[in-house]
């Protein structure tokens, strides 16, 4: 029997990291939403929380909720196609008034969480989420 090769069992552990992909960024994303909603665990650079109702308060919402979601993989497509939308809006309306280059207008995040997104909005969870739980009750298997 052939050894694999390190690229081939690199490929094979792609769904895995799929799914840590999916956990690190969920994890990454929820706590800029616990700030804005709570102040917590640090409060925003204007101190406290996002008034309720406002669009940072949205924008709040859709991180921890969204993250949160993402953390444990369910409904993965549709909320990380959101939060790419999300983080879209975020960077071309807060970060690129104040520059072209992401390094500079402070956007680099912002537009990395909204690639990483769109891609888990492609891919999906991975199998380490509750959308394959979900996927595998619902087929037998």
């Amino acid at each position: 029997m052939p050894v694999a090769s390190p690229a081939e069992v690199w490929a094979r552990r792609s769904p895995q990291l799929l799914s840590v992909l999916r956990i690190v960024a969920g994890f990454l994303v929820l706590w800029p939403g616990t700030m804005k909603l709570f102040g917590a665990p640090v409060p925003m650079p204007t101190g406290g929380a996002a008034v309720l109702g406002s669009q940072l308060w949205f924008g709040g919402v859709l991180e921890f909720l969204g993250g949160t979601l993402l953390l444990f993989g369910r409904w993965t497509r549709p909320v990380a196609f959101v939060l790419a939308g999300e983080m879209a809006a975020a960077y071309w309306q807060f970060h690129a008034p104040r520059g072209f280059w992401p390094v500079a207008n402070g956007g680099t995040s912002a537009a990395l969480f909204c690639f990483v997104f769109l891609y888990l909005s492609a891919a999906g969870g991975g199998p380490w989420s509750l959308d394959e739980r979900e996927r595998r009750r619902q087929h037998g298997g």
